[in-house]
C-alpha cells in the first residue's frame, strides 16, 4: 500500500465495472430473442455485443469522424448482433431493446463499498457514457452522489485514449499519479497506468490481464476486496 500513499481520487469505470451489465440486459435480450422466434442463448448474445460494442468504440476513436457517444455505438453493436444471430429486427424493435440500458443495476458489493470509503478519498466516476446519460445512471440506478461524474465526451473520445486520463486528472485537480482507475476492464486499467495514474483491476470475470508492462497495483474480485485493501 505505501506506492498508493498519493492516491486522492478513486476513479471509477462504471460500465461493467459498478454496473452489471450482463445481469441488467441479459433478460431484456432473452425477451427480445423469444419474441423474434430465435431460439439462442441470450448470454451469448450478449458477450457477442460487447465484444462488437468495443469494436465499435476502437473504429470511432480510430477513424477520427467525431465521437459519436456510447449509446450509438451500443446501439450499432447491436444490429451487427443482431445480423450475426440471424435476427430480422425492426429500428423500431433495436430502439425498444437499447432502452434496457436505462434500467441498469448496479453489482451488489458496490454501494456497502462506496459507503466505507466515503469521505476517505474523491469518488469519481470516469466513464464512457453521454453525460446525461451518467448522471440518470448515478442518480436513478446506482444511487450514489459521486464526488464529480466526468464523460468522455471532454474529451471527444472512447477509453482507453490518453486524454481522457490526463483530463480527468486535470479536472479533479490532481495530478496523475494521485488518481486510481479503478476499473473490470482491463485496457482500461492498463491505458490509465500509461498515463501514469494507478489502476485497481476489479476482475469480476476471472479474465486475463493484458499482455503488457503496465500491470494493476491492485487486482481484486470484487469491490468489497477494494475496500479491504485501500482501507487496511
Amino acid at each position: 500500500m505505501s506506492d498508493l500513499a498519493a492516491i486522492k481520487a478513486l476513479t471509477f469505470d462504471l460500465f461493467g465495472t459498478v454496473l452489471d451489465l450482463g445481469g441488467s440486459l441479459t433478460p431484456h435480450i432473452s425477451e427480445f430473442l423469444k419474441r423474434k422466434g430465435v431460439d439462442r442463448d441470450p448470454a451469448e448474445f450478449w458477450q457477442q455485443w460487447r465484444y462488437r460494442q468495443r469494436i465499435e468504440q476502437y473504429q470511432d476513436n480510430i477513424v477520427e469522424m467525431g465521437h459519436s457517444g456510447y449509446l450509438t455505438v451500443a446501439r450499432r453493436a447491436c444490429v451487427y448482433t443482431s445480423q450475426l444471430f440471424n435476427v430480422n429486427a425492426t429500428n423500431d424493435e433495436i430502439d425498444e431493446l437499447m432502452q434496457a440500458w436505462q434500467t441498469l443495476s448496479p453489482f451488489n458489493d458496490v454501494l456497502p463499498a462506496l459507503e466505507r470509503m466515503r469521505g476517505r478519498l474523491k469518488l469519481v466516476a470516469l466513464s464512457n457514457g453521454e453525460p446525461d446519460f451518467l448522471q440518470h445512471l448515478a442518480k436513478n440506478r446506482i444511487g450514489w452522489d459521486f464526488d464529480d461524474i466526468i464523460s468522455v465526451q471532454v474529451v471527444g473520445a472512447f477509453k482507453p485514449n490518453p486524454g481522457v486520463y490526463r483530463r480527468a486528472a486535470s479536472i479533479l485537480g490532481l495530478e496523475v499519479g494521485e488518481c486510481l482507475m479503478v476499473s473490470a476492464n482491463s485496457f482500461d486499467v492498463m491505458g490509465a497506468r500509461m498515463c501514469g495514474l494507478r489502476g485497481a483491476f476489479v476482475n469480476r470475470g476471472n479474465l486475463p490481464y493484458e499482455d503488457s508492462a503496465f500491470q494493476p497495483d491492485i487486482t481484486t474480485k470484487d469491490f468489497t476486496e477494494l475496500a479491504d485493501q485501500l482501507l487496511q
